[in-house]
């Protein structure tokens, strides 16, 4: 099933979405915690609104302004309130019929956002809270 721009969520995933691409940006590298990454954003939308949309590794750059694509196994986050839409090594895109697709003008300017209040949740970081514990000589196990 497919979702709409407008009914897009935090921390949702494996989501499947149809959109017309407004706006393509070219590719480049950005660093992360897990080293160097190449993405590219765009902005994409359907009937129910906009949202931006980053594609990661070999997804970057491989889409064009103007055209209709099916994005698969998608996922959301949050940046600044705003619900994003990602897609990486594990998603799928391909291009749509656009023809019955509403138009760049027809689609509206709001956006998902998060809910009021929301926070992201926190990564736990290897290594703590995972029950391990030294053993020190002398003590009683």
């Amino acid at each position: 099933m497919e979702e709409k721009v407008g009914n897009l969520k935090p921390n949702m995933s494996n989501i499947n979405v149809k959109v017309r691409v407004l706006e393509a940006g070219e590719q480049r590298e950005i660093t992360t915690r897990n080293g160097v990454r190449t993405i590219s954003e765009a902005t994409v939308g359907d009937e129910t609104g906009r949202t931006k949309l980053t594609l990661w590794g070999k997804l970057a750059g491989s889409i064009q302004a103007g055209k209709v694509i099916v994005i698969e196994n998608a996922w959301t986050s949050v940046f600044r309130n705003q619900v994003n839409l990602n897609a990486g090594n594990t998603s799928k895109i391909s291009e749509a019929d656009g023809d019955a697709f509403p138009s760049e003008s027809e689609i509206p300017q709001n956006s998902p956002e998060a809910p009021e209040g929301y926070r992201p949740q926190r990564r736990n970081f290897r290594g703590r809270g995972r029950g391990y514990r030294r053993h020190n000589e002398g003590e009683d196990e």
